[in-house]
């Protein structure tokens, strides 16, 4: 994952990822059925973060060797912690970025990835590696974020803060939404990619009520560059401006955040 372009310091918030990680995981559940692995079968898992959904392919097949990596060195380290944590010996991590991948050609089975294409500091070089290291028929399933107003957090992350602190200091939404509109498709028939095959998935962000929410923002450190940026007055109408965002979307079960992210399927 790139720190470039205003986006966070991936190896810092590491430790902190994972309050994310429930949120997220019906988008590693779609991943694992599109990636289809079977017994006996090397799966590559790129931008593993800090492990998933590589560690729950691990756990539910013992006869799939998985490899994941991640560009950050504070990620992976989470992620073999976790690991060792969990006993699981058919997956190992590296810090590798996509775009330079050490490994052979014709190498892994099969190969996922999820919501990280977006963020490689060169997609189509970090796709090109993904054909490279496939086997002639593999199978790669990718995940990546589709529109901004489809990432409701992001979205009001987006319009909160464009008007209240420098642009210097905002999060940039380009490159997470930069292989909207076909952009992806596109690139994976370029690289040599075929049977492109894509679909929107919609998920939600289930918290109790807006406080949980944003006290899990809050201690995620994933806005901590923009809040930084405030003077001290305006952190509660900053807060206060998320809770305006946040009211239709408050129900009789909680607080209920809708999603919208792309699943690609293609083959070597």
């Amino acid at each position: 994952m790139s720190t470039d372009d205003n986006q966070p310091d991936w190896d810092t918030l590491a430790e902190k990822f994972d309050l994310w990680a429930p949120h997220i995981a019906p988008v590693g559940e779609a991943l694992l059925a599109a990636l289809d692995a079977q017994p006996g079968e090397h799966i590559l898992d790129l931008a593993s973060g800090t492990g998933e959904p590589a560690l729950t392919l691990a756990q539910r097949q013992p006869r799939v060797t998985i490899t994941g990596t991640d560009a950050a060195d504070g990620m992976v380290r989470v992620a073999e912690r976790k690991a060792r944590e969990l006993g699981v010996d058919n997956l190992q991590f590296q810090t590798m970025a996509a775009e330079s991948l050490l490994f052979p050609d014709d190498h892994f089975d099969r190969l996922s990835c999820r919501f990280g294409v977006m963020l490689f500091d060169d997609p189509e070089a970090g796709l090109q590696q993904m054909h490279r290291v496939l086997k002639p028929g593999g199978r790669c399933a990718l995940a990546v974020w589709d529109t901004l107003e489809g990432m409701s957090g992001v979205y009001w992350t987006h319009q909160v803060f464009k008007d209240r602190i420098p642009e210097s200091e905002q999060f940039a939404v380009e490159k997470i939404v930069s292989m909207s509109e076909g952009v992806l498709e596109a690139l994976l028939e370029k690289v040599g990619f075929s049977a492109v095959e894509t679909q929107l998935n919609r998920f939600e962000y289930h918290f109790p009520d807006f406080d949980a929410y944003w006290q899990n923002c809050v201690d995620s450190a994933i806005m901590q560059q923009q809040l930084d940026a405030l003077q001290p007055e305006q952190f509660d109408e900053v807060k206060s401006a998320f809770a305006a965002l946040a009211q239709p979307y408050q129900t009789d079960d909680g607080l209920v955040i809708p999603h919208e992210y792309r699943l690609a399927v293609a083959i070597k």
